[in-house]
């Protein structure tokens, strides 16, 4: 969001066109692998891959925007925020993903947590 206008949507799921985890299995599920880690094992992309993937198709900049998001951004969505320049990010919850806060931290990306 930018002057309160909203520049991109986002969702969690597979790519356009391949099937849902819901439908294949879940990799990460089966190598019982924990919340918040091995990320490249996952067929989904996260919401916020996902809004910029549709700003950048629609050539609109999210540079100096707030991205509002469900929980904290994991360590590969934190370095796609500092890259495209997002200046504040918004959230409800916590993610246990302490590399992203070491990267929002060093990249001074403001983390608000509502209700905080």
């Amino acid at each position: 969001m930018k002057g309160k206008q909203i520049l991109a949507t986002g969702y969690n799921g597979a790519p356009s066109g391949l099937k849902h985890c819901e439908e294949v299995g879940c990799l990460r599920e089966e190598l019982g692998v924990p919340s918040g880690q091995r990320h490249e094992l996952c067929r989904a992309l996260h919401a916020e891959q996902n809004a910029f993937l549709q700003a950048a198709r629609h050539g609109i900049s999210v540079a100096g925007s707030t991205i509002y998001i469900t929980n904290q951004p994991c360590s590969i969505c934190a370095k796609m925020i500092i890259n495209a320049g997002v200046g504040k990010i918004v959230i409800e919850g916590e993610y246990p993903d302490e590399l992203a806060k070491n990267f929002l931290k060093e990249g001074k990306i403001e983390l608000v947590v509502m209700g905080k």
